[in-house]
């Protein structure tokens, strides 16, 4: 018996299959998003869900899948090609924050999630220029 004080985020909320079902229903909403979807690789959005459920799940505990097949997350750098502007990381949170409040997280597992994505979208801001056709 595994001690539950040992149990992960991961594990609490289920393992890969929540964070890929988390990772869809952020998807289902930014393609929504005329501002968002275009950074995202529609010709690939399954490859997209795959990434983002390795690196949550790994974040939160799970296997080391994401950064034995991609290497270290860098997500900064990773994001520097996109106009990532306080109006699109707005957005993003937005969206993830429907996704993570559509599940049935416990709510210590909601609060941290919502705080660590509240963080991290904060911190792929690159530049503060409105986004480019919009005023």
């Amino acid at each position: 018996m595994t001690d539950s004080s040992a149990l992960t985020v991961y594990d609490e909320v289920g393992g890969m299959d929540t964070f890929e079902e988390l990772v869809r229903r952020f998807y289902d909403d930014v393609q929504t998003d005329a501002v968002l979807w275009p950074m995202y690789p529609q010709d690939d959005l399954e490859g997209a869900i795959w990434r983002l459920s390795r690196f949550l799940g790994q974040y939160w505990g799970g296997p080391s899948t994401y950064s034995e097949q991609r290497g270290h997350p860098r997500l900064r750098m990773r994001h520097v090609p996109f106009h990532v502007n306080p109006d699109a990381r707005d957005r993003w949170l937005r969206h993830m924050t429907a996704a993570v409040k559509s599940m049935e997280f416990p709510p210590i597992v909601r609060t941290q999630m919502l705080a660590y994505f509240d963080r991290a979208a904060t911190a792929m801001v690159n530049t503060f220029e409105p986004t480019p056709g919009r005023a």
